[in-house]
């Protein structure tokens, strides 16, 4: 008994010794690397990780430019290579894709304006990384501009709103022209046409700096009193997806995940590749955050990139999150943990749970249709059962297709 008190009183140390690392590692793949065999290790991966064309993801190779800007500035930095079979009559389409998860860089008591211009200095070396190493799209995290102060529901937050061709857009776009990438800026969105209606948005740049367009946030999430309809509503600009030089992709935003037919919407529409830029923290998801967009990426044959923002964020007048809990002066701890997810079920590592981070990923978009053909699963939906159960449930006399067993109403004897 005295030594299982002692190993768990060393769990409790090491767990604490670094705020958001799992018992002292960035990430449960580090864990489990440093801890078990390797033969173990190989076998745990394989299940945890899934095969990609019957074999372990391989290690991608950086220029050494983006590892000393990772050293140098100290953010996490991988990258892997999903591979599709080869074709006969198609050639291969690989594109390399970045996703960026990031802290704030300033507490939330600065001024405003120091504030974004930190976490733009603070972007600044992870894009370059990303331009470096040759990533044809890159991705940032929701609300990258600014933290993430919905939680607060105070509206001078709404400072931090942006129109389209703001200033972070224009910083963006910069780099996009420079490094001949399309990014992809999640922003707090001031519709200065429309009376200045907030959103939140994913602003799609092209390659040559110009904007493709735009997509609003399909689901606000209501959970408790935590509530981002105190600064935007539903969005309203359907699925679309964005075709550009290197390939057609689309944007779930946070808690459109937790919706099937929200991911099935943008398989349909014939996106390759869907990000999902997200900020949420551990108690309230961590446990679906491997799950959601792998199985999404299953069930739509596409490639699905993950990002969550990471560290905590205090504020200075406290609220409460419907948690249960006391108010307090933070959301929770914002776990990070940005991943990759392939159509044929294997994925990347994730990103470390405390660190700002890089992961780049080469991908054979033949992959997509290679899973579609193999599964089956546009040719055997049933999609006008499906379309006859929305249409009726929709209407105000709806009844459920519930058959009762007629012995459950019989009275006993």
């Amino acid at each position: 008994m005295e030594r299982n008190q002692e190993e768990n009183n060393h769990v409790e140390e090491i767990s604490t010794s670094k705020d958001g690392s799992i018992c002292g590692y960035e990430s449960l793949h580090h864990l489990l690397s440093a801890n078990l065999k390797p033969h173990l290790f190989k076998e745990v991966s394989r299940l945890l990780l899934g095969f990609n064309c019957g074999r372990a993801l391989e290690y991608v190779t950086l220029p050494e430019y983006a590892k000393d800007l990772s050293s140098k500035h100290d953010f996490d930095l991988q990258a892997f290579c999903f591979d599709a079979d080869k074709e006969i009559l198609r050639e291969p389409r690989k594109v390399r894709v970045g996703l960026i998860q990031n802290s704030i860089a300033l507490p939330t008591t600065a001024p405003f304006s120091d504030q974004k211009r930190a976490i733009f200095q603070k972007l600044r070396p992870m894009i370059d990384a990303a331009g470096s190493s040759g990533v044809n799209i890159l991705c940032l995290q929701e609300a990258w501009m600014m933290p993430f102060a919905f939680c607060t529901r105070e509206k001078r937050w709404c400072e931090f709103a942006e129109p389209v061709d703001g200033e972070s857009t224009q910083l963006l776009q910069e780099y996009a022209r420079k490094y001949n990438m399309v990014i992809i800026s999640p922003i707090l969105e001031r519709d200065v046409n429309h009376g200045e209606t907030l959103w939140n948005t994913a602003i799609i740049i092209g390659n040559h700096g110009n904007i493709i367009g735009k997509h609003r946030k399909n689901h606000i999430p209501r959970v408790g009193d935590f509530n981002e309809s105190t600064y935007y509503m539903e969005g309203n600009t359907g699925h679309p997806v964005f075709e550009t030089a290197y390939g057609k992709i689309s944007v779930n935003i946070c808690y459109g995940r937790h919706h099937p037919l929200n991911w099935l919407a943008f398989g349909l529409n014939g996106a390759e590749i869907v990000f999902n830029p997200s900020a949420t923290v551990g108690e309230l998801s961590e446990p679906m955050w491997p799950i959601e967009a792998r199985n999404a990426a299953i069930a739509n044959s596409y490639f699905v990139g993950s990002i969550n923002r990471v560290g905590t964020e205090n504020f200075p007048n406290p609220f409460t999150s419907g948690d249960g809990k006391p108010q307090h002066a933070d959301f929770g701890h914002f776990y990070g943990s940005s991943h990759f997810s392939a159509p044929d079920a294997s994925c990347t590592p994730c990103l470390s749970r405390y660190k700002d981070g890089l992961l780049i990923s080469d991908m054979d978009l033949n992959l997509c249709r290679q899973l579609k053909d193999k599964w089956g699963f546009r040719m055997t939906a049933r999609y006008e059962l499906y379309a006859d159960l929305l249409a009726n449930y929709l209407k105000p006399d709806f009844e459920p297709q519930i058959v009762s067993d007629p012995l459950l109403r019989k009275k006993s004897s």
